[in-house]
């Protein structure tokens, strides 16, 4: 009977050491760090050396405490490539004090409310009319995912196209999609 106990006891460790083991595979990357679903999206994004420009951004406009609370928050969260593909200036200029505001305006126009999977998305467009997941960011502003050739794309209000390079980054307070450009409202 006690090898019975302790060798059920060995089993759940086991049982337990693969399960942690696993999760911790199962962490996706996003720009070489692992993202951990525990953490609020300031956090994990302070860790991706691909998010490095937005990161920059959101502590300049004030929005690290925002983006770290309950939520829950979508995040279309724009690479460094993204941003260097602005015209000259471009980030220098929203980066000033003096252009806070501004900032602030473009970031919360990658933000909508809510935890909105890439499924739920999917969801959306499909029962939509014009095949398009038409959402409100906080900015106030329309952005629109449209699934084709087996990725996903998102239209801001300006006319621009990105693609979602990376889908469902879970966060503790919501989730992040990586896309390659940034979202501008009108």
């Amino acid at each position: 009977m006690p090898t019975s106990k302790f060798t059920m006891l060995l089993t759940a460790a086991a049982f337990a050491a693969i399960s942690s083991v696993a999760s911790a595979q199962t962490m996706p990357m996003v720009g070489g760090a692992p993202m951990d679903p525990a953490q609020p999206i300031p956090v994990n994004a302070s860790k991706a050396n691909n998010l490095t420009t937005l990161v920059a951004a959101v502590k300049a406009a004030d929005l690290v405490d925002t983006l770290a609370s309950p939520g829950p928050f979508t995040v279309f969260a724009p690479t460094n490539a993204a941003f260097e593909a602005l015209p000259a200036g471009t980030v220098d200029t929203l980066l000033m004090p003096q252009n806070k505001a501004q900032l602030a305006g473009v970031l919360t126009y990658h933000v909508v409310a809510g935890d909105l999977s890439a499924a739920d998305l999917m969801a959306m467009a499909q029962s939509s009319p014009d095949k398009l997941a038409n959402l409100k960011t906080v900015e106030g502003g329309p952005l629109s995912v449209r699934f084709m050739n087996g990725g996903a794309v998102i239209y801001d209000e300006s006319g621009n196209r990105y693609r979602i390079s990376q889908t469902d980054v879970n966060q503790k307070n919501g989730v992040v999609h990586v896309i390659d450009g940034v979202l501008l409202p009108k």
